[in-house]
């Protein structure tokens, strides 16, 4: 009986406990990642290329509209049509 009643106080503790963590490792990575520069919403296909060089992969576009991806070293460049819709910096 002791030990449910243990059990049952301490597991929430330690499943809130690693979320708090995993959110400090979040905010973290991404102060570390500011100085990265990625492309702006908005931008040609064209201007990608001339400001950051060929992607290391370009992925097949998927999806109607047709949403493709552009993978770089330190960040991925997601395109709908020739258009950059959004940049993730890598882990």
């Amino acid at each position: 009986m002791l030990k449910k009643r243990l059990l049952s106080t301490l597991l929430p503790l330690a499943l809130f406990a690693s979320s708090l963590q995993a959110e400090t490792l979040l905010i973290n990575s991404a102060a570390n990642n500011k100085h990265i520069n990625t492309p702006a919403s908005g931008q040609l296909m064209a201007t990608v290329i001339s400001r950051f060089g060929d992607p290391q992969s370009r992925l097949a576009s998927v999806g109607n509209p047709p949403i493709s991806r552009w993978l770089y070293k330190n960040f991925t460049v997601y395109f709908e049509n020739q258009r950059v819709i959004h940049s993730v910096v890598s882990r």
